[in-house]
């Protein structure tokens, strides 16, 4: 956006710049609008103002073919803006293949963030440039709400379920992060920033974080200490769905219904296994509800992910 706009808010993603275009049409048309009544109400009153004496006669039998015309042009032109603004709406909650995938757990009064390598941050996440990036987001406690003014990407995070937000910086800079849900008395406080590099500066980053464990292998770790291996593991007796290439394929149930093995349904099958049961298996599974916290199962999803490569078919 313009420079010479002072109260503009800085654009720095392409959802900015799409969300930037379809906000100035609704306010060119609102500002059209009212200008259109606004003169059309000088007009009126001073050519028919009381001490005129011009007829209103000829206005009486003419003015309905007007009434009709306007109002059918603006609900044309508003349900124009309604189908653009539900085509970007859904094309902001249907991520694209992702260059890169972030985890982020919000908890009072912070954001925790974890990349696929293990390297972690505190109110910050380092990005590089022109990619495209995937937040799978969590809360350990109450409702939270991701916003990035400069991206124009504002997302609540719930507790008990996972979120997921996207976007794509098309600038290097420091953007500010915050939550804009009141999740508690120091509220105020939880902020952040988003850090976009350049993809060498970027990768520099990475490797001087001194990680040694990614974050597939940590939850490869949590997978066999709470004995999730002993049935889902490759020589396990247990007659217990396969876990290699699960993730973003089709789950049948025993009632009928099917899920897309996304990152929410993993989720649902480790903390809540008894809401729903695969078909062809029995109802097993202990649930881990209380035992592993947001970043635990995080982690683990992580690890279920890197058994097959699906991530294709998840829009």
């Amino acid at each position: 956006m313009a420079s010479w706009i002072p109260f503009w808010p800085d654009t720095a993603a392409v959802n900015a710049i799409v969300v930037n275009n379809l906000y100035i049409a609704e306010l060119a048309l609102s500002a059209l609008i009212m200008l259109t009544v606004v003169a059309m109400m000088l007009t009126y009153c001073i050519r028919y103002r009381g001490n005129r004496g011009v007829s209103r006669a000829d206005r009486l039998r003419t003015t309905w073919t007007l009434e009709i015309g306007w109002t059918v042009a603006t609900l044309s032109v508003f349900l124009i803006l309604f189908v653009w603004g539900a085509q970007v709406y859904a094309w902001l909650f249907r991520p694209p293949p992702a260059d890169e995938e972030v985890y982020l757990v919000g908890k009072q009064w912070m954001w925790k963030v974890e990349h696929p390598g293990g390297q972690r941050e505190i109110n910050a996440l380092h990005v590089p440039v022109d990619k495209t990036i995937r937040l799978v987001m969590a809360s350990e406690d109450v409702i939270h709400s991701f916003f990035v003014p400069a991206f124009r990407v504002k997302h609540d995070v719930v507790p008990g379920a996972l979120e997921t937000v996207w976007f794509k910086s098309n600038k290097t800079g420091v953007f500010r992060l915050e939550c804009t849900q009141f999740c508690g008395l120091q509220h105020a406080t939880m902020q952040g920033e988003i850090v976009v590099m350049t993809s060498a500066d970027y990768a520099r980053w990475l490797t001087s974080q001194g990680v040694h464990e990614s974050l597939a292998e940590q939850g490869a770790s949590l997978f066999r200490s709470h004995g999730c291996s002993g049935c889902h593991g490759e020589n396990s007796t247990v007659h217990a769905p396969t876990l290699s290439g699960l993730y973003g394929t089709l789950v049948h149930l025993q009632d009928g219904s099917v899920r897309l093995a996304d990152d929410a349904y993993l989720r649902d099958c480790i903390v809540n296994p008894r809401s729903f049961t695969v078909a062809g298996y029995p109802p097993v599974m202990p649930d881990f509800a209380g035992q592993l916290d947001e970043s635990d199962l995080l982690k683990l999803i992580a690890y279920i992910k890197s058994l097959g490569d699906h991530q294709e078919a998840v829009r």
